[in-house]
């Protein structure tokens, strides 16, 4: 059974990421094991010079290195990803490299019509750069729009025909993160020069 790391993109308290996350760990429960990782306490990227990491960033990418894969929730703020997650992304890419071709799968809910299009674009760039060098599931966008209406008082997503469609996804995230193990030839050589990447210069 594979061990999957979900993350919520936000650091809200009240999230319709988060439940859609749960749902997830409730509804695939007998497919795999998935972990909820909150990023809400991380203190604002500021680049030290001492290259001191935050413990809670270090735990988080301890657990996403030792995941089979990683999902991730993100809600969209003006056509992007929320700055409280690409906060935690900077945190995990400096100078630890837990994403390194790590199979990812994401993920969007909000109140609107349009679900965390642009921001899911927008995550799949950042995870696609060279200080993270993820492997994002390609042609894979879930997008939960009016993510009020969609969760019953359980927790559970009410329209059919999302949940068939995060179906789909789901089984084909874990036939891609199979596939990304055999995609490791490169791997030492990425981790490498992930690794030895000159911070001060960037």
């Amino acid at each position: 059974m594979h061990k999957f790391i979900a993350m919520v993109g936000t650091n809200s308290d009240e999230s319709t990421n988060r439940k859609l996350l749960q749902y997830m760990q409730a509804h695939y429960a007998d497919q795999a094991e998935i972990e909820l990782m909150e990023i809400k306490g991380l203190p604002i990227f500021n680049k030290p010079e001492n290259h001191e990491i935050p413990a809670q960033a270090q735990a988080m990418a301890d657990k996403i290195e030792q995941a089979d894969g990683v999902i991730i929730s993100t809600p969209e703020y003006d056509h992007s990803a929320p700055a409280a997650l690409l906060n935690a992304l900077e945190w995990l890419s400096f100078h630890i490299q837990p994403f390194v071709d790590k199979p990812v799968m994401i993920l969007g809910a909000s109140y609107g019509a349009l679900g965390t299009s642009r921001a899911q674009a927008h995550l799949r760039q950042v995870l696609d750069s060279p200080e993270l060098r993820a492997r994002i599931m390609p042609s894979s966008e879930f997008m939960l729009g009016h993510s009020l209406q969609v969760f019953d008082d359980e927790g559970n997503l009410t329209d059919e025909q999302k949940v068939t469609k995060l179906d789909g996804l789901f089984k084909d995230f874990q036939i891609f993160v199979e596939i990304t193990k055999k995609l490791k030839n490169a791997n030492a050589t990425t981790y490498e020069e992930v690794r030895e990447m000159d911070w001060e210069k960037l």
